[in-house]
């Protein structure tokens, strides 16, 4: 049996990308789980994945999380139904591509709501819960809050203070059992940057996924979303239970070779 088939996990935007893959591998685990995600259609249908996959219990929940009841919303309507929390995978995210030159300001606050406002957000309604279970919270940052990357300046911008939040997390909650960490992942074809919000003219993802395969140490292929879910689970695992604080890079050693000047 699996240490996660006791256990409750919420992920945000679960509906596609890397919070589809998570919710399926929780699923397998015969983990219950609590889908959050403004995208019903897409939601419903994961959701249905899920159940087959395994899991014990699923939750579906259509909230835009730049609106804060909705997050409130979504928290109280995980604990009604399951009683307890145990994992929190905050993952949804935004992505408006642009430079210092030509990025619309407007897109500054809904980046931010959603990658860093909502996140701490979540974890805050979490605390009580999560010290109840002795559980943990997991961040889905990316290599760009460590490493500038030419036309994303807002999301690289918004994923430094969500590593940033994520240590200073882990050592404020440290004291009561709650475990905080990250997962910083490299270019991988997830629907992000196929988003109407997060299109800029003249920027593929041909192109992201170029950049990030350039001098990349394990070699110029990029990740899948199987080798983030995987980091997901050790960290959410008993495993991982003397981990906190850390922002865990999937990149196949993209950092190292540090950033460029051109997208391509």
């Amino acid at each position: 049996m699996s240490e996660f088939s006791s256990k409750v996990i919420l992920i945000t935007g679960a509906a596609s990308g890397f919070g589809q893959a998570i919710a399926n591998a929780f699923a397998k685990k015969g983990a219950s789980l609590s889908l959050v995600d403004k995208d019903e259609e897409n939601l419903n249908k994961v959701t249905e994945q899920c159940k087959k996959a395994g899991a014990n219990k699923v939750l579906a929940v259509v909230a835009d999380l730049r609106v804060e009841d909705n997050i409130v919303r979504a928290m109280n309507e995980t604990i009604e139904t399951f009683d307890r929390l145990d994992v929190l995978v905050n993952n949804a995210g935004v992505c408006k591509l642009g430079s210092v030159e030509n990025v619309p300001i407007d897109s500054f606050d809904s980046t931010f709501h959603v990658n860093v406002k909502a996140h701490f957000h979540f974890t805050q309604l979490a605390v009580p819960h999560l010290e109840k279970t002795k559980g943990n919270v997991i961040n889905i940052a990316s290599i760009v809050g460590e490493m500038p990357t030419p036309g994303a300046i807002f999301y690289g911008m918004s994923k430094a203070a969500l590593i940033y939040f994520t240590k200073s997390a882990a050592l404020s909650l440290a004291e009561k059992g709650i475990r905080v960490n990250a997962v910083a992942p490299s270019g991988c074809d997830t629907n992000l940057l196929n988003w109407p919000e997060s299109s800029q003219p003249g920027i593929s993802m041909e192109e992201i996924l170029k950049f990030y395969a350039k001098d990349q140490p394990l070699g110029g292929i990029n990740i899948e979303k199987q080798d983030v879910v995987d980091a997901i689970l050790f960290l959410a695992s008993n495993s991982a239970r003397t981990i906190t604080g850390t922002c865990l890079a999937v990149d196949r050693g993209r950092l190292l070779a540090g950033s460029i000047t051109k997208l391509v």
